[in-house]
């Protein structure tokens, strides 16, 4: 398969950094560009193929290794190991999910640094995780697996509706199901059928938060907190629903104290490492907090483009910092509270009008921090497919009250047009 020609590549550290999938998803390349930038010899693993690598990438490799399918793991795994030829990477690392499982094997196999295949595992499958969450005494949804409907039917039957229905190892909402009664686990296990194992969960009824790390060997160094408007799974299913994500200024703020609580306690039960978190929770009205799920990545959602905005900084640079020198050197105080707003078109085909974007910039153009719609004459993005569906715009201000204001003016004033 394709290679980048070897090349001599300057470096500040002399560490080489094998990292799993450079060029995708889209992030991906940021990360990439973030080690480079920390003086790293990145050495890419993917499939795509060499002529398709963006020329800002192919600058930020040292060497790439074209792989027929990354979705072929035991195939990935046997090809990186006969690139190598001997050569033993300082780091191995992996920040789309699917591959952090992957890059724990190279690591036990090459004797590198880092989690272990277990560790990884226990942030990976969901319902590992909560077992091993839940006997560190945090609170947890009642959950089983299950790999047949008769399995699922008996699950819920012990845990009681309303219940979610999600893949053992998924990611982003996708193949996940609100199911109230037993008409609606049907309907749900039919259209996960091709799932080959699912967790069962018991439904919380509360705000749903997310808690976002940078750890050295499980110790945060950077904390955040964000928030969804509405839930992840409500905005999944509906398509006029313009999602909100936005960001806390201090995860000391009192309203989000025992999120951040049950994250640090998470953290330690799972045995985290060296890298970023991505943790899911909810409040409820009694103020209580109760853990949803975490992957040892970072979120996805341009939720990392979010938190720059935030902080005014480059978490993509300081994880590979924190990756590679286990040092942290960025803004320690945020100064914005920033939300990002998801827009879709209505109808289907290309993109023919936007409604209300002049008008919304002219009014709070100071405060928009990025403005990313799909141009006119764009074909519409899949929005099932996709969390960003057809663009988005990021307001920030420091009054976390002032930025949801205007996260929720522009998602009802500015109207995206397809045909």
């Amino acid at each position: 398969m394709g290679a980048l020609p070897r090349r001599r590549a300057v470096s500040l550290s002399g560490m080489d950094v094998l990292f799993l999938s450079p060029a995708y998803p889209p992030e991906m390349l940021q990360f990439t560009r973030g080690l480079a930038e920390v003086g790293a010899r990145v050495l890419g693993v993917g499939d795509t193929p060499v002529g398709a690598l963006p020329g800002h990438l192919k600058r930020n490799l040292a060497d790439y290794l074209q792989v027929p399918a990354m979705g072929d793991p035991d195939d990935v795994f046997r090809r990186i190991l006969a690139w190598l030829g001997g050569r033993r990477p300082a780091r191995i690392e992996a920040n789309w999910e699917p591959m952090t499982v992957l890059a724990a094997r190279l690591r036990e196999a090459l004797g590198v640094p880092g989690m272990s295949v277990d560790t990884v595992v226990g942030f990976r499958d969901k319902p590992l995780m909560r077992a091993r969450v839940e006997a560190a005494g945090l609170r947890v949804p009642r959950s089983a697996r299950v790999r047949t409907a008769s399995e699922a039917r008996t699950a819920a039957m012990a845990i009681g509706f309303p219940l979610v229905l999600k893949p053992v190892a998924g990611a982003g909402s996708a193949d996940t199901w609100r199911v109230d009664d037993m008409l609606q686990l049907e309907a749900a296990l039919h259209a996960t059928s091709h799932v080959a194992e699912s967790s069962l969960e018991e439904f919380i009824t509360g705000e749903e938060l997310t808690y976002e790390t940078l750890c050295v060997d499980g110790v945060p160094v950077y904390e955040s907190v964000c928030r969804y408007e509405p839930s992840a799974l409500v905005a999944r299913k509906n398509a006029w629903i313009s999602p909100i994500i936005q960001s806390y200024r201090s995860v000391d703020d009192p309203s989000v104290r025992a999120g951040v609580a049950l994250g640090r306690d998470v953290l330690r039960a799972l045995g985290m490492g060296t890298g970023f978190t991505h943790m899911e929770w909810f409040r409820l009205p009694n103020g209580e907090a109760v853990f949803g799920e975490i992957a040892c990545r970072p979120p996805g959602a341009n939720m990392v483009d979010l938190m720059n905005y935030s902080d005014d900084g480059d978490l993509f640079r300081e994880w590979a910092r924190v990756v590679c020198h286990r040092d942290f050197r960025g803004p320690r105080v945020r100064p914005w509270s920033a939300a990002i707003v998801f827009k879709r078109a209505e109808g289907q085909g290309r993109i023919r009008r936007i409604d209300g974007m002049d008008a919304f910039r002219g009014a709070f153009g100071r405060h928009l921090a990025r403005e990313d719609l799909l141009p006119v004459g764009a074909p519409r993005r899949d929005w099932h497919q996709t969390f960003l569906s057809d663009g988005n715009v990021v307001v920030r201000h420091p009054d976390m009250g002032e930025t949801l204001r205007m996260a929720r003016l522009f998602a009802q004033s500015v109207r995206m047009y397809a045909g």
